[in-house]
């Protein structure tokens, strides 16, 4: 044994800079982790986890013919053999492998408890055993025929393939996703008769279109099925560019219950929603009041999938309600498209479906031409032997009495019939009654069709037009064994904007919209007689309150110059405190809310920053359709109020206050506005629109609201000074 000494002190310590080591060794890390754990390869479509799995069953002889073993065996070989990590992780592949849900086409044959589509976790590895699948056959066939390489393993005890032969394109036939370090990969599945006819189509045609593809591959065929509807063009350009996205909905059908009464039956789940979650998300809608066409949801399933969707009104259109439901839950997923993989080089690269396919093909004739070769090696060998036996029928009692009589008989029979080493060694260890008259015969034979298959597969080595029509002619065997209808239906996306609007529909009821200093939104049933009777959270207290109809749209003005909108049927039930409004709004951390008031159709507001500028804003344009609102005022927001008069009055942070008519400004969507007061120091303190006959009002610090009969004294031009208040005057509300 040799016992390393380790180098002087000196020799072990090295001097460089922190980021530098840092940077190399995250480098290292990186790289790791996108070609060893998280993107495919482009050739057999396995990540190393998998790819050792099936191996590691190969050579446990799990075929599908043999009795199953405990996975915990399984896992203890793949762990212990070829993948150095935790045998969760491990596990974990291996279930995903088996689950029908999970994989178009499974790997592994699990008995047992593997999981389920509600999201349960497969049984413990001890209790469950596995073995290998027919498809997973065809992926390792002639993989003891140096058809492919191999490398050795982390401990170099073993050898393990670099890839798997891959009988069919398992990368995008069973998919697959996985985060590397500043990439992703995210594949859909596919149906195998598809690829392997587009697959056909590039034999025949290598120069053949991407769309030409698409129309033999329309779009991903998920084992859970649903309705793809993204649209052949959306679909053609992630399969051009390798990225995208397919919007999958779950498939339904309407039960009539007679008398007019129906039900939505949903029968089946967009790819990778867990059921149990789904119902869980469709009950709070229904609690939360925020699906107002859905009445009851229950769950029927038994080994099929069967969920139950009652309106709350026969008067709804069922295509109106799933409509509704596609929007507000995972009903309808985006299933992303991200073909990013390791090409053959192992470099990480994004492919279109035509660059997918070509580059298992080219792997295909690769694992041919090396079969063929490994085949050509023995035949050849056999062959060799074969014209040893030959010679001896032709001089067998010549060889028996050389047997019989010399000393050396190996020496003598290379002497006198010029064999070779190996075949008299053949030839001595070859039992007597072998070499009978109907053995000849069958020598005979086999050295015929021994040398026929010799001719051919030298025939092929050497023709790559051979080659390419042999790829084509095991892909149309393993399309027999892998054929399988189409579970996905590929359709065009429904027109939302001719079904009537899901509001619409909503129950109109009186309501109070309460909303705190800290945030917290909330709406109570009816009207709000005491608001002092209204309980918080400690240490907050009422901010607005607002009377609103549960149809109306709340505009939420912020003081980064940003107007949300809310739905007030949307809001948490008054019996709590509700929920932080930021929830609903992408509302930054130091925004503060100026205002909020529900949405009056054709009604307008007054906007105004705190430098003293503003404008009057139509209330229909500033309606949002996204969490991030409208930007409307540039600059900090001091007041958004109705217009409900003839007249502005503004005062100052230097308590000068001004009245100008409110024809003085101007009607904008967006934008800065125009000067409402001029100020030497400080700004805007606060602003009021109120109608010339009633004339305006302001409140004192005690909170009493005060008449101001002489306002006309303080009118002038916009943009002016203005004069020196009424004595208590700060702010109008």
């Amino acid at each position: 044994m040799t016992v390393h000494t380790p180098p002087p002190e000196g020799g072990r310590i090295i001097d460089e800079p922190m980021s530098e080591a840092l940077s190399r060794r995250y480098l290292a890390y990186a790289l790791s982790t996108i070609t060893n754990r998280a993107l495919p390869d482009v050739r057999d479509g396995f990540k190393p986890v998998h790819r050792r799995i099936m191996y590691a069953m190969h050579q446990m002889r799990l075929n599908p013919q043999a009795a199953a073993r405990k996975c915990a065996k399984v896992v203890g070989e793949v762990m212990g053999g070829y993948h150095p990590h935790g045998d969760a992780s491990i596990y974990d592949a291996l279930v995903r492998l088996a689950q029908d849900f999970s994989q178009r086409y499974p790997l592994v044959d699990g008995q047992g408890n593997f999981g389920n589509i509600d999201g349960d976790n497969a049984a413990a590895m001890r209790y469950t055993e596995c073995k290998l699948t027919p498809a997973a056959v065809l992926l390792m066939e002639g993989i003891d025929q140096d058809s492919v390489d191999f490398r050795a393993t982390y401990d170099d005890q073993d050898e393990e393939p670099v890839v798997l032969p891959a009988g069919f394109p398992n990368l995008l036939a069973n998919g697959s996703s996985g985060i590397a370090v500043g990439m992703a990969t995210s594949i859909p599945p596919h149906n195998a008769g598809e690829l392997i006819d587009a697959c056909h189509l590039l034999l025949e045609r290598p120069d053949a279109t991407t769309e030409e593809l698409a129309h033999i591959v329309p779009g991903p065929d998920f084992p859970t099925g649903g309705v793809a509807v993204e649209g052949h063009a959306s679909i053609l350009d992630a399969y051009e560019t390798g990225r995208g996205g397919v919007r999958l909905r779950a498939r339904w059908e309407t039960e009539d219950l007679g008398r007019g009464v129906w039900r939505i039956v949903v029968t089946e789940m967009p790819y990778q929603v867990q059921k149990s979650k789904l119902i869980e998300a469709l009950a709070d809608l229904i609690e939360n009041k925020k699906a107002p066409l859905l009445g009851d949801v229950r769950d029927e399933s038994a080994e099929d999938i069967r969920l139950v969707l009652e309106p709350k009104s026969r008067t709804v259109e069922p295509e109106v309600l799933m409509e509704s439901l596609f929007k507000l839950s995972d009903l309808e997923v985006r299933f992303p498209i991200n073909m990013n993989v390791l090409d053959a080089t192992g470099t990480p690269r994004v492919m279109g479906l035509k660059a997918c396919l070509q580059a298992f093909l080219d792997h295909r004739r690769e694992v041919l031409v090396r079969r063929a070769g490994w085949r050509i090696d023995r035949v050849e060998k056999r062959l060799h032997l074969l014209e040893g036996l030959r010679i001896v029928f032709l001089n067998l009692d010549e060889v028996i009495r050389i047997v019989r009589e010399e000393e050396q008989p190996k020496a003598v029979l290379i002497a006198r019939f010029g064999l070779s080493e190996l075949q008299a060694d053949f030839i001595l260890d070859t039992r007597l009654r072998q070499l009978a008259r109907i053995e000849e015969m069958t020598i005979e034979n086999e050295y015929k069709a021994l040398s026929d298959e010799l001719a051919t597969l030298q025939a092929l080595s050497s023709s790559p037009a051979k080659q390419w029509k042999q790829v084509g002619k095991d892909l149309e065997s393993v399309r027999k064994a892998l054929v399988s209808p189409r579970r996905t239906t590929i359709s065009e996306a429904v027109d939302t904007a001719a079904i009537a609007s899901i509001e619409a529909f909503i129950p109109r009821e009186a309501i109070t919209v309460i909303l705190s200093e800290r945030g917290w939104i909330r709406a109570a049933k009816g009207k709000v007689d005491d608001p002092s009777e209204l309980k918080f959270k400690e240490g907050d207290s009422l901010a607005f309150l607002v009377p609103a109809w549960t149809t109306d749209k709340l505009l939420l003005a912020a003081s980064d110059g940003r107007i949300f909108t809310i739905g007030a049927d949307k809001l948490a039930s008054g019996r709590g405190h509700g929920e932080p409004v930021r929830l609903m709004i992408d509302l930054d951390e130091g925004a503060g809310i100026v205002n909020l008031l529900a949405h009056q159709p054709g009604g307008k507001l007054l906007v105004a920053s705190k430098a003293g500028y503003g404008f009057v804003a139509p209330e229909d344009d500033l309606l949002a359709q996204k969490r991030g609102g409208k930007q409307v005022l540039n600059g900090e927001m001091l007041a958004a109020i109705r217009v409900s008069g003839d007249h502005v009055a503004a005062i100052g942070d230097n308590i000068k206050a001004l009245i100008f008519p409110l024809a003085d400004l101007p009607e904008m969507g967006r934008g800065k506005g125009v000067k409402l007061q001029s100020y030497k120091q400080g700004g805007l303190a606060d602003v009021a629109v109120f109608s010339a006959e009633a004339g305006p009002e302001w409140v004192d610090g005690g909170g009493r609201r005060r008449n101001w009969p002489d306002w006309k004294d303080w009118l002038g031009k916009r943009a002016g000074a203005g004069r020196q208040g009424p004595r208590g005057l700060r702010k109008f509300r």
